[in-house]
């Protein structure tokens, strides 16, 4: 009887061996490393639930906190996590975040893109150049006397996230981070979609980036479109759909 046992625990246990192994491999082989990017008036904390769901997902998740000081100081903050990285990075920007990735997707451990609702610039194009160009009424935005630029609170949360509870929204409006105007009228200077593969999630209903503008700039990025119901804040209020297309773009990445 006890032998029996034996070779019973010795089978369950080389099953469980063999399964992790298996487990492990397919991890090896696409990109794990995700690195999150997130836009203006607002901070990495918004990523949460995208974060939760990759790292259940088997992914390392690393976010990113932007200055929003400027598009360099952007660029860089976000360079500073790609260069802790172990491997080859798939980079996601929401939002004016999109155009940080744009231009620190360059980097040589990035292998993809994916742009949440995101600004998709060419090189010598800019947040707002093509905000100007999509012909739609300028964002609610207030100025302050050293060149910031405040999301009106007043607006905001049915402007930049009508689907979420409305004391969700209007706690956004009030902890927005305000954003150097500066950071939406600097030109890329060399665009990593154009060399990099990109995947693009597209919010049917989002009020600052009209859906139409979003479909425009992933269909130039040649991106895998996953369109996903909800506001501009889809990246919070959608969460798990939103992690789902980054983890399907990163399966898509050999490693």
């Amino acid at each position: 009887m006890r032998s029996h046992q034996t070779r019973r625990t010795f089978a369950v246990g080389l099953t469980a061996t063999v399964a992790a192994c298996a487990t492990t491999q397919a991890q090896e082989n696409h990109v794990t490393n995700i690195v999150l990017v997130h836009g203006a008036w607002a901070d990495g904390a918004g990523w949460e639930g995208v974060y939760r769901s990759l790292t259940a997902k088997g992914h390392k998740v690393s976010i990113v906190q932007n200055p929003l000081t400027s598009l360099n100081d952007d660029v860089a903050a976000t360079n500073r996590v790609l260069a802790r990285q172990d491997g080859p990075v798939l980079l996601v920007g929401h939002s004016y975040g999109g155009a940080v990735i744009t231009q620190a997707g360059n980097a040589a451990s990035v292998a993809g893109l994916v742009f949440v609702t995101a600004f998709a610039p060419d090189a010598g194009e800019s947040v707002s150049s093509l905000l100007e160009a999509g012909g739609g009424p300028p964002p609610p935005l207030q100025p302050t006397a050293d060149g910031f630029l405040f999301f009106d609170p007043a607006v905001f949360p049915q402007a930049f996230a009508q689907d979420l509870p409305a004391e969700r929204g209007a706690f956004m409006a009030a902890s927005q981070i305000p954003t150097a105007g500066a950071c939406f009228g600097t030109p890329i200077t060399q665009a990593a979609w154009r060399t990099k593969p990109s995947a693009y999630v597209l919010a049917t209903e989002d009020r600052v980036i009209p859906p139409a503008a979003q479909r425009q700039m992933a269909t130039r990025a040649n991106a895998t479109i996953t369109e996903v119901r909800g506001s501009h804040a889809v990246y919070v209020s959608q969460p798990d759909a939103v992690a789902d297309a980054i983890d399907a773009a990163a399966r898509r990445l050999p490693r």
